[in-house]
């Protein structure tokens, strides 16, 4: 078991939103890479597939990586910690195939309020089980107003942008998707910190997660390719291929951080990146319909001082909920 000391707040949070930079670029690139195949499990394949060949890389290259795959079995058989931890990845590739699949319909605004919502309800409450590394951590009123802060001002940032989604009863059932796809992202966090205290390093907690994500997708993908063939031919240009590096900053900092921060603040503070890095997307590389208006900023701005409210030391026992000590 990994004996690294806590990242205090004023490291682990600048950690956090830096991983959530990650994220909109992803979610760019998988969404356009779908769109290119007309495929979208062969996107989400094509992404992991090029996380774990860069783990591989990293994994065998550094000492510490080498050092925490052989840790890898021996956990997993002395029960460490629950044994479907190891398939974490699972709910990465689900993530990333519903990028793939409802950004081209969605647009990239309402994938991430949808992702934000479920994330941010589910990550309070896997703290409050204890799922995470960090143990229990109590929904006090002021985490629970970080929350909901966090919803509105997202939904605030990214209003402008709602109009170029189409009339609602387009969009309603296929928001479903990320929302779950949002919700399962608290609970990735949480078994990937878990297994990476066991293993020792990151490194082999995001090594496992793209394995397992590529042993989902690769079945998925030949199945399709079976029923209705292989889709159109692979793009030469470079960029579609960054999905999965992404995917690795994204997981590998959400585990290694988990610990110190908790599932929630971790998932707040990403959120928070995922707004500035939406807002610079829009600024520097625009895609179709998007809108840099007076509330993407305001938003943006209100979400990180959502984040800086949740991590403020408030005191526990005046502001516990009744009942949840």
């Amino acid at each position: 078991m990994s004996d690294a000391p806590l990242l205090p707040p004023v490291l682990g949070v600048p950690l956090a939103l830096a991983a959530g930079l990650a994220i909109p670029v992803q979610g760019r690139i998988n969404g356009a890479l779908g769109l290119r195949l007309d495929d979208s499990i062969a996107a989400a394949l094509i992404s992991f597939g090029t996380g774990l060949l860069l783990m591989i890389v990293v994994t065998v290259a550094l000492p510490r990586g080498r050092a925490g795959a052989r840790q890898i079995i021996p956990a997993v058989r002395e029960r460490r910690f629950p044994p479907y931890f190891i398939a974490a990845g699972a709910i990465g590739a689900f993530f990333v195939f519903s990028q793939s699949l409802t950004i081209g319909l969605l647009g990239v605004a309402l994938f991430t309020v949808a992702t934000v919502m479920g994330q941010s309800l589910s990550g309070i409450l896997v703290d409050r089980a204890g799922i995470g590394p960090g143990g229990k951590r109590a929904a006090t009123p002021m985490r629970v107003i970080g929350v909901t802060l966090t919803v509105v001002s997202v939904i605030w940032a990214l209003s402008p942008r709602f109009g170029a989604t189409g009339e609602v009863s387009g969009w309603l059932l296929p928001v479903l998707l990320p929302v779950a796809a949002g919700i399962l992202l608290s609970f990735q966090q949480a078994m990937n910190g878990t297994a990476a205290l066991h293993y020792g390093t990151p490194l082999a907690a995001t090594l496992m997660n793209f394995i397992a994500g590529t042993a989902v997708l690769l079945p998925a993908w030949l199945i399709r390719i079976a029923v209705v063939g292989v889709g159109d031919p692979l793009p030469t240009q470079w960029w579609y291929y960054l999905g999965g590096p992404m995917g690795c900053i994204f997981i590998g900092l959400g585990a290694l951080l988990v610990r110190s921060l908790g599932v929630l603040l971790t998932a707040l503070c990403m959120i928070g990146g995922q707004l500035i890095g939406s807002l610079v997307l829009d600024l520097v590389f625009p895609a179709p319909g998007s809108v840099v208006a007076f509330a993407t900023v305001a938003g943006t701005l209100l979400t990180l001082g959502a984040v800086i409210l949740t991590t403020l030391p408030w005191p526990r026992r005046s502001l516990m909920l009744p009942g949840r000590g």
